[in-house]
């Protein structure tokens, strides 16, 4: 069997990422004053550039009792505090093969 997971939270992209930035306003204050969201910057879509992202878990929660333990604020808080106490494991990835290029693009 195949289960979608997830907890029934659609969100615009921007809004995943001002959300982000207010948690990171709140858990890491940016030492240069103001906050992160004052950091997004706008590009242009490329071809097929998704607008959000929804996940439908109905089946899981269906056929197995499945409920999301956290919200979506509550799991994305945690989220972005792991990766705040986890610092050396983002520098370690980033060092290695990955170089923050922009995957999935076609030519």
């Amino acid at each position: 069997e195949t289960y979608a997971i997830g907890g029934h939270n659609e969100r615009r992209n921007l809004e995943v990422v001002q959300t982000i930035c207010a948690h990171l306003d709140e858990l890491a204050p940016n030492p240069a004053g103001g906050s992160y969201a004052d950091l997004i910057t706008f590009v242009e879509d490329r071809p097929g550039h998704d607008y959000r992202y929804a996940i439908d878990a109905s089946k899981i929660e269906r056929t197995l009792g499945w409920r999301p333990a956290e919200t979506f604020e509550s799991g994305l808080r945690k989220t972005v505090r792991w990766y705040l106490e986890n610092r050396a494991w983002c520098d370690r990835v980033t060092r290695d093969r990955y170089q923050r290029e922009r995957l999935g693009l076609t030519v």
